[in-house]
């Protein structure tokens, strides 16, 4: 049965979750419509699209500390998380119990995967397009990064897609290859939701971002909530994150242990 991009987002974004200690910073709030200079549709569609665009957070670096709260198949669960990314070339994430063990740690590249399992003393390494076991050839390593941070996603920042201006709300939608897509931007001209619908394979995906920070001057979601729906099973998600920094120097370690297996 195939799967598709859906499906990978979802899963792969189960792992861009962090943990930490420190209090939020302060809230930017998205203001009411009717308080803001209302904005105004271009008639060129690649100067609306490079308005929105403007807005993603630029990094050279990203180290993130939260929590999220899941329940998959009516199963709850939390977990803790450190994550480390160093845009477009890896994402370094490495997974706390609450009892502060290390229970697993992964690099992801855009040629390879790498899973340890601490628990289990079990490793996978794989090259990225592995993932296209679980999902379509569309999934790309710069499209995990805009799940994480909420940016834009360049597949789908084309004239290809519809931009249309509706009571000061911007929204972008329309198809690839069968991947229906719908993105509301706030009056912050930031992402509020992104919703991905696969009627053929019966799946949903739907994205909520807010509470957004200032981070050196650039705006991120602190609070991320996904509803999945794939046939008759759903999937609720929610992050929370605590503490986001930007364009630090970091370390990504990352090595497997002799007494691991190594498997297939």
């Amino acid at each position: 049965m195939r799967r598709n991009t859906l499906n990978s987002l979802l899963v792969l974004s189960l792992l861009l979750i962090a943990a930490g200690c420190k209090s939020k910073k302060a809230i930017v709030k998205a203001p009411p419509v009717a308080e803001t200079v209302a904005p105004v549709l271009n008639t060129k569609k690649l100067e609306n699209l490079k308005t929105l665009k403007s807005k993603d957070l630029p990094f050279t670096t990203l180290s993130l500390k939260g929590r999220v709260n899941m329940e998959i198949e009516g199963k709850e669960q939390g977990i803790s998380v450190n994550i480390r990314v160093k845009k477009d070339e890896m994402i370094w994430i490495s997974m706390t119990a609450i009892a502060g063990i290390e229970v697993a740690r992964a690099l992801i590249t855009p040629d390879s995967l790498i899973v340890r399992n601490n628990l289990q003393s079990l490793a996978i390494k794989k090259p990225f397009s592995y993932i296209y076991k679980f999902t379509s050839k569309q999934v790309t390593f710069k499209m995990l990064q805009s799940v994480l941070t909420g940016n834009t996603m360049d597949e789908l920042m084309t004239e290809r897609s519809e931009v249309n201006l509706n009571g000061g709300i911007f929204t972008l939608s329309g198809d690839k290859t069968g991947l229906g897509y719908r993105v509301l931007f706030n009056t912050l001209l930031k992402t509020a939701e992104l919703n991905l619908n696969d009627a053929r394979a019966g799946q949903a995906l739907k994205v909520v971002y807010s509470d957004y920070q200032d981070v050196t001057g650039a705006l991120f979601p602190s609070v991320t909530k996904i509803n999945s729906v794939s046939g008759t099973k759903k999937t609720n998600i929610a992050f929370d994150f605590n503490k986001i920094e930007r364009n630090l120097p970091l370390e990504f370690p990352f090595t497997v242990p002799k007494r691991f297996e190594l498997i297939n």
